[in-house]
């Protein structure tokens, strides 16, 4: 519903409060609505690019100083082993232990030195082989083909980053190794550990207290954690592991495994606060340590100005809302005692007639305009009375005649015999005789302001859609014959006839649409052609049984002639011989005579005939034509076998002689429930357009539409297909 509906009836000062109340309210909402979240927005921009610059500065800390304190600890290793290998070296110098000795004690206490948990120390030669390793298999193996031994025997000392592969491991592992070289031994003593175990060789205490330091608002903090859920650095729960402990819900923790980066926003609470609070939480992954760096701020800490702005938003727009109040009452005052006293007027003259008195004009704004306008008005609306007295009398007589002649119209139409329906340019019903009740069953009460679709057969939509585009266009629909359904379900054979009907401006308000029953002349053509047809077989019977035997008596009493003949006169043989001949002929003639006019009857069925107007084409015109008959189809109706087979002749004719074809395919087929003639042809085609004086295509139409057929005709330089569509249900 309309909010405003509910006010219009208010007086003018409560509707001005009411508009400038809710203009202020929307105004002042949508405003405050936009700096609250640009501002919210923008805090949180804030927050979350100052938490994530913490955390990336945490995480490079982090790495930095893991990646020195493995650096240092791996290099304290291969120093101090140089620093043992040295003093076996001076001791051999000296020639207390032989040079065997001393490097098989060298090699002892090497091997026996574990890097963490695998990490290890190993002894190679400056061409990259083996010497000595944990593991016996890779001594004096040649691995200087791999990029990080070349590095080596290049650097001869320093620190090296690698993949290396044992043999039982499925893919390389990244690794790290520190190198010093033993020149009098030709020995790279190389202390190395896999990178995934260096967090358990990092000295935390080297980085702890700048993480600790970085603080954010008066709670917000950096902690690192590892995947496991032990909490590795923070202020208050370095040590504790989030999963197992009851005090601590780790649904969170678990998200930041998962997602491994990102942020996430969570409830918290610790051990010393009393309630749960939202807090922002910024973290990254140490893949190589299995590491969480994160840091993390209360978010109300930072909404807190937001709150301050909400509350004097919410004051500022009550008091201005009570200060609308008394404005709007003296504001409303200025217009409504002129418009009361000009009601008051009105009031008076209504009751005491018109007056033509003038009313005191106080002000030159809009109110004083509408006196101005008033007393105008006052002064032209006596003789504007007098004049529309005048037309209404007028118009009252042109009703009255407007009425008669509505009334002869329907008249007309309702004792027209024809049924007659009128629809709008939407093709609703908005009128209907009664002859069309009469005849289809369908009331003007039942039908006025729907479509009739129902009323329209499905297969004589496209008919139908065409001619209501011929109206729509303007022009007349020529009679044209269709079919119609009842109310009852009844198919009437109909006649239609429609055209636009206009306004006085000419512009369409719909069409007007006429039918004619004519199943009665249908039934009757349909009789016509019965006893035509009777009437065609019984001549082909009187001229195959009666004609031709009494020609084949001539013909023997010709032959007795011409022995008797023979004996006499050379010539009177020869003109026997003659006539013997043109009885022949005649004989011919007559059955071919007799076939055309009754093919079914003689052949047995209509396949029998169709073959044999195939046959009979090829040997009259030389020309290829075969029948296509799949499956094999039983047609039991005499009507529909006889005017099926004259189409077909008449299609083959046409062919021959207007397409000039030189093949013809008839093909008879079923699919589903209906039942398919076509003949088709290579010959010039024909135009279809054009309009001719012809009878054939008439004919075959007419033929097609008795049986309740379907005829479609398509042509074209390449030749010409000539389609009958059946219902199977007709056949029977």
């Amino acid at each position: 519903m309309n909010p405003f509906d509910l006010i219009k009836n208010f007086r003018i000062r409560y509707k001005l409060l009411f508009i400038y109340s809710f203009t202020f309210v929307v105004i002042m909402s949508l405003s405050s609505l936009i700096i609250y979240f640009i501002v919210k927005q923008n805090v949180e921009k804030n927050i979350e690019s100052e938490l994530q610059n913490s955390t990336s500065a945490i995480l490079n800390t982090v790495k930095t100083a893991v990646s020195v304190s493995i650096k240092n600890h791996l290099r304290a290793a291969a120093e101090k082993n140089y620093e043992i290998i040295q003093h076996l070296y001076d001791l051999q110098a000296k020639g207390q232990i032989s040079l065997d000795q001393a490097k098989e004690q060298a090699a002892d206490i090497i091997l026996c030195q574990k890097i963490g948990t695998t990490g290890y120390i190993c002894i190679l030669d400056g061409t990259g082989r083996v010497i000595k390793h944990p593991k016996k298999l890779l001594e004096g193996l040649d691995i200087s083909d791999h990029k990080f031994v070349k590095e080596m025997i290049a650097k001869k000392n320093g620190y090296i980053e690698y993949e290396w592969k044992n043999p039982e491991d499925s893919i390389p592992r990244p690794k790290a190794l520190y190198l010093n070289y033993f020149e009098p031994w030709d020995w790279m003593i190389t202390v190395s550990s896999y990178r995934k175990e260096f967090s358990t060789l990092v000295n935390i205490n080297d980085f702890k207290e700048s993480i600790l330091s970085l603080r954010f608002g008066k709670t917000g903090y950096s902690y690192v954690m590892d995947t496991k859920g032990n909490v590795v650095i923070h202020p208050e729960l370095a040590g504790v592991n989030v999963f197992f402990d009851p005090s601590f819900s780790s649904v969170f923790f678990k998200k930041m495994l998962e997602k491994k980066n990102g942020k996430i926003i969570y409830s918290w609470k610790n051990p010393k606060d009393d309630r749960f609070r939202k807090k922002l939480v910024i973290f990254n992954h140490i893949p190589e340590y299995e590491w969480i760096v994160a840091s993390s701020s209360y978010l109300d800490e930072f909404f807190s100005p937001l709150n301050t702005i909400k509350n004097f938003i919410i004051i500022v727009g009550f008091a201005s809302l009570i200060m609308f109040i008394p404005i709007t009452f003296v504001l409303s005052s200025t217009i409504t005692n002129p418009l009361r006293e000009l009601m008051n007027r009105f009031n008076e003259d209504i009751i005491g007639g018109f007056s033509n008195r003038l009313v005191k004009m106080d002000s030159h704004d809009e109110v004083g305009q509408l006196t101005f306008y008033y007393n105008s008005f006052m002064d032209k609306l006596e003789t504007h009375n007098k004049d529309l007295n005048a037309q209404i009398a007028e118009r009252k007589q042109a009703q009255e005649a407007l009425q008669e002649s509505e009334e002869k119209y329907r008249s007309v139409m309702e004792a027209t015999p024809d049924p007659i329906v009128v629809y709008d340019m939407d093709g609703n019903v908005t009128y209907m005789n009664p002859a069309f009740t009469k005849v289809f069953g369908y009331t003007l009460q039942d039908s006025l302001g729907k479509r009739m679709d129902h009323f329209v057969p499905k297969e004589h939509w496209k008919e139908t859609m065409e001619g209501i585009g011929t109206i729509l266009k303007g022009n007349v629909l020529p009679r044209t014959e269709t079919q119609r359904m009842s109310k009852d379900g009844r198919l009437f054979d109909v006649t239609t006839r429609g055209s636009v009907y206009r306004n006085k401006d000419g512009k369409p308000l719909g069409s007007v649409i006429t039918h004619r029953d004519v199943s009665q002349v249908k039934r009757l053509e349909k009789a016509i052609m019965e006893i035509g047809e009777k009437e065609r077989q019984k001549i082909g019977n009187d001229l195959h049984d009666d004609l031709c035997p009494h020609l084949i008596g001539i013909e023997g009493l010709s032959k007795v002639l011409k022995r008797k003949v023979e004996g006499h006169s050379q010539e009177a043989g020869q003109l026997s011989d003659k006539i013997t001949q043109l009885i022949k002929q005649a004989i011919q003639k007559t059955r071919l005579l007799a076939r055309g006019l009754c093919p079914v009857y003689f052949n047995h069925g209509l396949e029998t005939s169709l073959q044999q107007l195939a046959t009979n084409t090829q040997i009259m015109h030389q020309i290829e034509c075969r029948l296509d008959c799949r499956p094999k189809i039983s047609v039991k109706n005499s009507m529909v076998t006889i005017n099926v087979y004259h189409i077909a002749q008449e299609a083959v004719q046409n062919a021959v002689r207007h397409g000039k074809a030189d093949k013809i395919q008839i093909i008879m087929n079923q699919q589903e429930n209906q039942f398919f003639l076509c003949v088709k042809d290579n010959g010039v085609g024909m135009d279809l357009s054009r309009q001719t004086n012809g009878m054939g295509l008439r004919i075959m139409n007419y033929r097609a539409k008795l049986i309740g057929a379907s005829l479609k005709i398509h042509s074209d330089e390449k030749g010409t297909s000539i389609r009958l569509i059946l219902p199977l249900s007709a056949l029977a």
